[in-house]
């Protein structure tokens, strides 16, 4: 299908009915090449995207890479301790420059040894003194727009955009009472999955598949489906109210409540999407977010993240009773990451067609029509 047919708004009226109503996407936008160049193009280079903590480079030098969308990345805290972010392309002759993560004075090209400072600047360009009008000053790293919420960072590829705190609206409010600045990564595991990043989004937004996939583990904690929360911004969420921690499997005893909890957030969990890709669970004790970096139509790095209060981090015994919050992750995410792949196999079949939504699905429908809403535009 020509991209010119697959953004054709005629072929999602089932999606833009009402949710009792709606069809799913069409199957082809969960593989299409056109349709995820079109996400690339007029989404994910548009908005704010979520790229981790700044946990993740915590010392001057510290620095770490990341692919997103196609865009390789470079993230560092420069000697005057701002995060910062670039394009990991040199400018001499495009070669990424740096893999992985580390600490270092300076990033140095394995190419043609050209040297950047942390602070982005071009230090060293063997080589280059025969080339006329040739300014140093004028070939640093190309930076990214990055901003940051209470020690979550985003970047945004585009010049234009408003600011983050703009494009989040009420969400920093809804969660203040968290306190997320005053919280500590304490693990972040990567896993590589073979399925297009909406499927994942949609089934982290929803719980009617508890029962089946979490049918050994999650099942007990959500017998309803509650209804999402009102929102304004790029996000939606849902909340449960309930008693303890849903960052532990049942009968496990974890960590006191977080001291700054107020209203809502004292009573229950936050469950909220910040649009297009990154999902919170913000519960009694902590937070974990699943992070997702798309890779291809078919291919999505999914990146999960874990934060408990400072205070509850150093506890002598934090070590000990961490594990059974890593368990229940370990257990119940791979589960998802097990479901996400095979719909994306039946998903891919040419008889597969657009389904019909159940009521316990309300943010698969939001979620489809904010993604169709960016790539078709004003069409």
């Amino acid at each position: 299908m020509s991209a010119q047919i697959i953004l054709e708004p005629n072929l999602y009226q089932g999606v833009r009915k009402p949710v009792d109503e709606a069809e799913t996407l069409p199957t082809t936008s969960y593989y299409s090449e056109e349709f995820y160049k079109a996400e690339v193009d007029k989404l994910f280079m548009k908005v704010w995207n979520f790229v981790g903590r700044d946990d993740c480079v915590p010392k001057p030098g510290d620095y770490f890479t990341i692919d997103f969308a196609g865009v390789p990345i470079i993230l560092t805290r420069d000697q005057s301790n701002r995060v910062r972010a670039f394009a990991n392309t040199c400018r001499h002759r495009g070669c990424q420059i740096v893999e992985g993560s580390g600490n270092s004075k300076a990033l140095v090209c394995p190419y043609h040894g050209w040297t950047y400072g942390l602070s982005g600047e071009l230090l060293a360009a063997p080589e280059m003194q025969l080339t006329k009008n040739f300014d140093r000053g004028d070939y640093g790293l190309k930076p990214i727009r990055l901003e940051t919420w209470e020690g979550f960072l985003f970047v945004n590829f585009d010049p234009a955009a408003g600011s983050l705190m703009e494009y989040l609206g009420d969400l920093p409010e809804r969660l203040r009472s968290y306190n997320f600045a005053d919280m500590k990564m304490t693990r972040r595991k990567e896993y590589m999955l073979a399925c297009n990043w909406k499927i994942y989004v949609e089934n982290a937004m929803e719980a009617y598949h508890v029962p089946m996939v979490h049918m050994k583990t999650l099942h007990k904690q959500r017998r309803e489906t509650p209804p999402p929360v009102p929102s304004k911004g790029n996000w939606v969420g849902l909340y449960v109210k309930h008693k303890g921690s849903r960052a532990l499997l049942d009968g496990d005893v974890g960590f006191p409540p977080i001291k700054t909890l107020e209203g809502m957030a004292a009573e229950g969990s936050h469950y909220p999407l910040i649009y297009p890709s990154t999902m919170f669970g913000c519960t009694t004790d902590c937070m974990w977010w699943l992070e997702l970096h798309p890779q291809g139509p078919e291919k999505t790095k999914l990146i999960v993240g874990s934060c408990f209060p400072k205070e509850t981090v150093a506890r002598d015994d934090f070590d000990e009773v961490v594990e059974r919050y890593y368990k229940r992750w370990d257990i119940s995410i791979p589960e998802d990451n097990a479901i996400s792949e095979l719909q994306q196999k039946g998903i891919r079949s040419p008889l597969a067609s657009a389904g019909r939504l159940s009521h316990m699905e309300p943010l698969v429908h939001s979620i489809a029509n904010w993604t169709l809403d960016k790539v078709l535009g004003g069409r």
